[in-house]
């Protein structure tokens, strides 16, 4: 069984891991710029609609980004009513054109997070959580909880996250 250290393991365990690389947000940003010109935010907010909501780039991985697929010859800059506007150019089409295994691998895992969100959007399992945590929190909150009735509640969970993998 694993030691619970307190703060400490729960704080790492909420710690988002990142869902995509620099690589492939290129190439999502060079899908995104195929189909229309657009502004950072546009792209931002086009590559989170892949996922229903669940995966949104940052701007500090997105603008640097653009950029350098400026540099790279992949997109070029015009200024549009006080707003940078990037078009795809034709070596950038070549490049996403040359990735589309890469890409499709990548759309494949937004696609799969869209599905996440439409299930977990369902008012039942929305209610099922909610219990949990409620639960969770109140037994978790109480001061006097001992190193017993802890070890209790992870083998519980543990044993829900099992029965859930394996439904």
């Amino acid at each position: 069984m694993k030691e619970i250290n307190g703060p400490a393991f729960f704080a790492q365990r909420k710690r988002k891991e990142r869902l995509l690389d620099a690589t492939e947000v290129r190439l999502l940003i060079l899908t995104v710029l195929a189909q229309r010109p657009a502004h950072g935010y546009e792209i931002i907010k086009a590559i989170e609609e892949l996922s229903r909501g669940e995966y949104t780039p940052s701007p500090s991985l997105v603008y640097p980004n653009l950029t350098l697929m400026e540099e790279m010859g992949y997109i070029q800059a015009a200024e549009t009513d006080g707003k940078k506007n990037h078009l795809i150019t034709a070596e950038g089409e070549a490049y996403l054109a040359q990735q589309q295994p890469q890409l499709e691998a990548v759309m494949a895992r937004l696609a799969s997070l869209a599905v996440l969100a439409n299930n977990r959007s369902k008012p039942e399992v929305q209610r099922a959580i909610h219990n949990m945590k409620m639960a969770l929190n109140t037994r978790l909150a109480d001061e006097a909880l001992s190193q017993q009735a802890l070890y209790a509640i992870v083998d519980v969970l543990d044993e829900a996250a099992k029965k859930i993998e394996r439904s």
